[in-house]
């Protein structure tokens, strides 16, 4: 009996540090920021039609806007995951810009995920320099999806966003609109 018990179980303990992976991965960070360094918004982004810009530039173009950064990837199972929704997130709040920051890993691979995903319309830039990046590295980034609010200033509002239903991401949705 002893053994029969062993064989069932020590598969599954074998198997418990793979499925703890994902909540090891995902640390808040310990330092919330509020504001953006001029090194990371120095880094460049590319646009659907291969123009490259700086994170500076993408950000003036919405001043005077309340604005969700999404960082995401078509690689992604749990950026797809949520994709339904972010697209009822930003149905709840018109007046609000969502601009698409994507890590995949070639501009073929971004493109294909925007059509897929119906994302073709939205503002969208890519990090060709990869996941590790001056901006990316500012912001602490160690899992996506990721979603960032700015006010109207480009002031960081909300830094630690991870899911379109978060309550927290709601509320201060909310309290931004109403202003």
């Amino acid at each position: 009996m002893f053994m029969r018990l062993m064989k069932l179980w020590v598969p599954v303990l074998f198997l418990l540090p793979v499925f703890s992976l994902p909540a090891q991965a995902q640390k808040i960070p310990e330092v919330i920021k509020t504001s953006f360094t001029r090194e990371a918004l120095s880094q460049y982004v590319y646009t659907p039609k291969g123009d490259s810009l700086t994170m500076a530039k993408v950000l003036d173009k919405y001043k005077k806007k309340i604005v969700v950064l999404d960082l995401w990837a078509g690689w992604c199972k749990d950026c797809i995951a949520v994709m339904e929704d972010n697209k009822a997130l930003q149905a709840k709040y018109p007046k609000v810009t969502f601009v698409y920051l994507s890590l995949d890993r070639s501009d073929t691979a971004w493109h294909k995920a925007m059509e897929k995903h119906g994302l073709t319309k939205a503002p969208n830039y890519w990090f060709k320099a990869g996941w590790k990046n001056k901006f990316t590295n500012y912001i602490d980034l160690n899992w996506i999806p990721r979603y960032m609010v700015l006010d109207k200033k480009s002031a960081i509002k909300g830094y630690y966003l991870v899911h379109p239903k978060d309550p927290e991401f709601t509320a201060l949705l909310d309290r931004l609109t109403k202003k």
